[in-house]
């Protein structure tokens, strides 16, 4: 007890009064800012969509707020949520880390939560004008396109040769991948927008001249809904049949009994898509392929399903004659050598001289590449071109309206997303043409690029806050990855292979609220900030100011010593720090 009552006491010295005029900013010669990037995941996305952000909101369980996202880029989120192949998964920074996020999983999560509870989005919408565009073919651009029209407050007329709209996404892609009601959902939202879709209308070549009396513009996006010839002889027999008019007639309801070996010419996802139908109604499936397995455009996930299922695939072979064998037919396949690989790092094919085999099957399906229905659905001589865009070309005849193609028609990569990047494009090209001219077309567009493009952002173009973000795209090596933990990525939930053969249920199977928010949360964010507050935890002059709402951060330059403690500990690349103007 003397020892304490005789220790000297421990003095803090203090100030008396407030040290708040002493502004040590003035030491400052590097700044932090705030400084919201762009992420890799939405630069590789055909569509543009905002993903770091859409993943946020998903992780604080906003989803109807992250839905909207979705929507403002792209009208279509129950369909990509399962079709897309998505790209932007592939270069997901946190596969350095461990596993790239499930952003396809997650897209659908929040499309079907939106159904189930009947949300109603609510979008940005530009005032009313005075043009009209027609848009033909119901398909994803065609819709898309008038579904950015309309935001953008153009009226639209959709003419479907088809007795329902959707296009290859109704009419193409087996239910067991695309259930019929999500897709109507995604339409049903393209309607609501003031978007009429006039079905059963088969136009003809005078549409085009005689639409100047209706419209001002007319936006082309009927598809490929051909399958190209084979170009062999016997390839007229009965028993050679069209895998998309296959396809076609599975999703009108037609019972078609199969038996015996049918063979499945091509390898592309229609190819898969035919052979995985054959199992569903009892026969058996062999796919030819003129290359490599890894050389085949299908999707590779799809791929492995279909070997699982039970379809054999004979690589490296192209059949070179068909013939009738009494109820069956024998195609001559001959084999195929690699010579090389070109820039995509695809076999070079060539005949082996002399090697030939034959293959005896009962049916023979096409699916080696489409083409237009009619060849007045392709553009015009490309000397008349007036203007080429990444995934459009734009006409500007003398008299008559503007035309737009788009789609399967110009875009090299035949998918979903690359189709809503098209008509999203010619919705942009034909709002700044109405307005600006052709010669403002391609700078307002460079202008609303995510990132270096060639993707696009509505948000941007609708001036929305994302103009304001960096192009920048982040780099692993600009996350700080010390602020995340190793967590795998969710495993999707999927019929048993035994299931699969035997039904046309949807294979993938919905995920729960818990493990959609648990995915999400694995997100980097990577250049955007979602009030981690790291900045404002780690900043030893408290110069980092939050908001009341909690929604954004500043920074008090009076006191900010220029450390750059914020920009390093920021777990995202949200901030940057720069030398300070003198």
């Amino acid at each position: 007890m003397n020892e304490i009552a005789n220790a000297i006491p421990l003095l803090v010295p203090h100030s008396s009064q407030s040290t708040e005029s002493n502004k040590t900013g003035s030491w400052r010669f590097l700044r932090p800012q705030f400084d919201e990037k762009t992420s890799p995941c939405s630069a590789a996305c055909p569509a543009g969509e905002d993903i770091a952000r859409i993943e946020m909101l998903s992780a604080q369980g906003s989803f109807k707020e992250a839905w909207e996202m979705i929507l403002r880029e792209n009208p279509f989120p129950g369909v990509c949520g399962r079709v897309c192949p998505h790209p932007c998964e592939g270069v997901c920074n946190r596969r350095e880390f461990d596993e790239a996020i499930a952003i396809h999983a997650i897209e659908r999560f929040l499309a079907e939560t939106a159904s189930r509870y009947d949300l109603k989005p609510i979008l940005p919408r530009l005032t009313a004008k005075k043009q009209r565009i027609a848009i033909v073919g119901a398909g994803p651009a065609g819709l898309s396109a008038s579904y950015f029209l309309a935001l953008l407050g153009y009226s639209c007329d959709v003419f479907e040769a088809m007795p329902e709209p959707g296009g290859v996404l109704r009419w193409g892609i087996p239910i067991y991948r695309l259930p019929l009601p999500a897709l109507r959902s995604d339409i049903a939202r393209i309607e609501s927008q003031n978007v009429r879709i006039l079905t059963g209308q088969m136009l003809r070549r005078e549409f085009l001249r005689d639409a100047a009396e209706r419209y001002d513009a007319v936006f082309m996006g009927c598809g490929h809904s051909r399958t190209a010839k084979l170009g062999v002889p016997g390839e007229e027999m009965s028993a050679i049949e069209d895998g998309l008019q296959f396809l076609r007639q599975l999703r009108q309801g037609d019972t078609i009994p199969l038996s015996g070996v049918s063979a499945v010419i091509g390898g592309g996802n229609t190819a898969i898509d035919v052979a995985r139908s054959i199992i569903r109604i009892g026969g058996k499936a062999v796919i030819l392929y003129r290359r490599r397995r890894r050389d085949m455009p299908a999707f590779e996930e799809e791929v492995q399903m279909v070997l699982e299922e039970g379809v054999e695939l004979i690589e490296l072979v192209t059949p070179v004659r068909i013939t009738a064998e009494g109820t069956q037919c024998t195609l001559t396949l001959q084999d195929m050598k690699i010579s090389g690989e070109d820039s995509r790092g695809r076999a070079n094919i060539l005949p082996a001289e002399g090697k030939t085999r034959e293959l005896r099957v009962e049916r023979v399906f096409k699916a080696t590449g489409a083409e237009p229905a009619e060849d007045w659905f392709n553009p015009p001589d490309k000397t008349k071109i007036s203007l080429a865009l990444s995934h459009t070309l734009l006409f500007c005849p003398d008299r008559g309206p503007a035309l737009v193609f788009g789609g399967d028609l110009t875009n090299e990569t035949k998918g979903v997303a690359h189709a809503v990047a098209s008509g999203k494009q010619a919705a942009m090209a034909l709002d700044i043409l109405f307005h600006g001219g052709i010669e403002a077309i391609v700078p307002k567009l460079t202008a609303c690029r995510v990132g270096q493009g060639p993707s696009l952002s509505m948000e941007m173009y609708m001036g929305g806050n994302r103009r304001l973000r960096n192009t920048h795209v982040v780099s692993y090596e600009e996350i700080n990855a010390d602020h995340f933990q190793f967590q795998p990525r969710i495993t999707q939930p999927r019929l048993l292979r035994e299931e699969r053969r035997t039904s046309f249920e949807e294979i993938d199977l919905k995920i729960s609220t818990n493990l959609a928010i648990r995915e999400a949360d694995r997100c980097f964010n990577c250049g955007i900030c979602n009030q981690c507050d790291n900045c404002y935890m780690f900043c030893p002059d408290i110069a980092v100011i939050r908001e009341k709402n909690n929604d954004e951060r500043h920074i008090n330059y009076d006191y900010c010593k220029g450390c750059g403690l914020c920009v390093v500990e920021c777990p995202r690349n949200a901030m940057t720090l720069r030398e300070e103007d003198i």
